[in-house]
């Protein structure tokens, strides 16, 4: 009885996790700027992150001037890219 039970509410709860969505097409695109927005902002995080390991002493000197270099070029990168998607859309 036990086990009926267990099985039963296994199948609704898989059930419930992985039954696709009906309306799919009623779900709303992301837009290239609202994308690189996102991005932006994971990055700008990810940067207080490693400065925040940088200076707790989980980073040297050299890996932390590395991926703080990775980092910024990317954020540059993402800036110049939003700045010319808002300039033509104006």
């Amino acid at each position: 009885m036990i086990l009926l039970a267990c099985g039963l509410l296994l199948a609704g709860v898989l059930g419930y996790v992985f039954y696709p969505e009906r309306n799919v097409a009623a779900q709303r695109q992301k837009t290239r700027l609202e994308y690189l927005r996102e991005r932006k902002d994971v990055l700008y995080e990810n940067l207080r992150d490693l400065n925040f390991e940088y200076r707790s002493g989980k980073f040297v000197e050299e890996d932390y001037a590395a991926q703080q270099a990775v980092l910024e070029n990317e954020a540059a990168e993402v800036i110049a890219e939003m700045e010319v998607l808002e300039a033509q859309a104006r």
